[in-house]
């Protein structure tokens, strides 16, 4: 995942792909995810220890020394500052000589999620969903294989929703993020299908075995119904609910 230095980070990247991993799941510590360089006196305590420090361009260009990125499929899990993180990513690809229409990977970017269970938001909630909105549509653009965002529905459940509270609550956030897109004005219509099919969902799975089992029929179902209804996508297939379990 990531841990005390982009070099150590690198060295435990480039150990398990020599063992034939294919993608990179990448951590960020605490200060870089909420916007603290590692030497602030508020980040003390904190540097490395659940993720790697990353803030500039010379530190993700360490912590991918001698890595690919146009043939990796890289996850980060990071929000407040996800922007800012796909930058340096996308600039770090470049250098390498990458084009960023082939680059592939997800940014958590789920801001919305940070007010309701982890805590970790930086800027107030309609700036946030600004954030979210650019990110996506960009992506959508520039770097069509990315996903832009991970809702996160599973945050919630461990900060002591339900599984019907964790799927509200999560959808909700969902269905705030495509009007946001929608509304900008940055996708044409005929493109929308794009953004819905570059949404992806990262679930709780609780101990209540059945229950679990049907909330998740539930969100697929739902998912399918409001992207054809609300947000007119006709191709089944970009309305598949594209998600990971926890």
């Amino acid at each position: 995942a990531g841990h005390s230095t982009p070099a150590k980070s690198n060295e435990l990247y480039r150990t398990n792909l020599a063992k034939g991993q294919t993608g990179l799941s990448v951590a960020f510590d605490l200060p870089t995810q909420t916007g603290y360089d590692p030497d602030s006196e508020l980040a003390r305590g904190e540097v490395g220890k659940v993720g790697v420090p990353i803030s500039h361009v010379g530190d993700m260009r360490a912590l991918f020394d001698g890595i690919p990125l146009d043939e990796m499929n890289t996850s980060m899990t990071i929000n407040a500052t996800a922007m800012w993180l796909l930058a340096l990513y996308e600039v770090v690809a470049e250098e390498q000589g990458a084009d960023p229409a082939q680059l592939a990977g997800t940014t958590q970017n789920d801001i919305v999620k940070e007010y309701l269970s982890r805590g970790t938001y930086v800027f107030p909630p309609g700036p946030s969903l600004r954030l979210i909105t650019d990110m996506v549509a960009y992506t959508v653009t520039a770097i069509p294989k990315w996903n832009p965002i991970n809702i996160c529905s599973y945050h919630l459940q461990e900060a002591g929703a339900t599984p019907v509270q964790e799927i509200a609550y999560a959808m909700s956030t969902a269905i705030a993020v495509l009007d946001a897109v929608r509304d900008s004005g940055q996708v044409p219509q005929e493109r929308f299908g794009e953004v819905v099919a570059r949404i992806s969902f990262f679930v709780n799975a609780g101990v209540r075995f059945v229950e679990e089992m049907c909330k998740m029929r539930a969100f697929v179902q739902l998912w399918d119904e409001i992207t054809r209804e609300r947000y007119g996508v006709e191709d089944d297939k970009m309305r598949r609910f594209r998600y990971g379990v926890q």
